[in-house]
């Protein structure tokens, strides 16, 4: 493995909103996107994923007009000076990506005895999110881009795909072909939030000492989301 290209791609991920072309999806390329996320690890091998992909243009359309709204609502919360800066942020590209991904969650996947849930009942949640990462991370050395979009209430997300009663959708990703990837990840380059260093982060032995840590080569990268 050239460890170089690896650290490209976790450097280089994007979450994507304005700069999908729309062109369709090559469908091997997407077929080796889901098999990455499908290799994903999962607590017990439950493999607590599915995934919906959603082309359908009035699905998409009201996803749209429902994510709309939640934008609305949690700009009324802020004050003035966050909602200006906000307000030139787009937080989606539902109807500009080629489809629509929703990734799921099945909580009874591999139940009763899901080896090592029983002390930590969200493992099985963490275990879709490491699917999500592999997807992205896969699409990115693909140069297809992925948006999370997170401003919808799962609800009316799971009811807009069908989803059974027991099955909790965890992201709805637009995914397709992109102009180009942004060099400054949106939130940094709109000014909403700035990237933090890793260094403040890191503890030895017990919270908060930090004694020991200029040991590491720390060195910033772009790449968070």
């Amino acid at each position: 493995m050239d460890k170089d290209s690896f650290y490209e791609v976790i450097f280089g991920r994007r979450d994507v909103r304005g700069q999908f072309s729309g062109v369709k999806m090559d469908p091997k390329v997407l077929g080796r996107m889901l098999t990455a996320a499908h290799s994903a690890p999962s607590v017990g091998m439950s493999q607590p994923w599915d995934f919906v992909l959603v082309e359908a243009v009035e699905i998409r359309r009201a996803f749209q007009a429902h994510v709309e709204n939640e934008r609305a609502v949690f700009e009324a919360s802020l004050d003035d000076e966050a909602r200006t800066r906000f307000s030139g942020i787009k937080i989606e590209g539902i109807l500009d990506a080629s489809l629509g991904i929703v990734v799921t969650y099945d909580p009874d996947r591999g139940s009763p005895h899901v080896l090592g849930r029983h002390a930590i009942a969200d493992a099985g949640l963490y275990s879709v999110c490491l699917a999500i990462e592999n997807l992205w991370l896969a699409a990115t050395a693909e140069g297809i881009g992925v948006g999370w979009v997170s401003f919808y209430r799962e609800e009316f997300l799971a009811n807009l795909v069908g989803l059974p009663a027991n099955v909790r959708p965890i992201a709805w990703l637009c995914v397709g072909p992109v102009t180009h990837f942004e060099q400054v990840p949106d939130l940094e380059r709109l000014n909403w939030q700035l990237r933090r260093p890793l260094t403040p982060f890191l503890h030895v032995d017990r919270f908060g000492t930090q004694s020991g840590v200029d040991r590491l080569a720390v060195v910033q990268q772009d790449g968070v989301k």
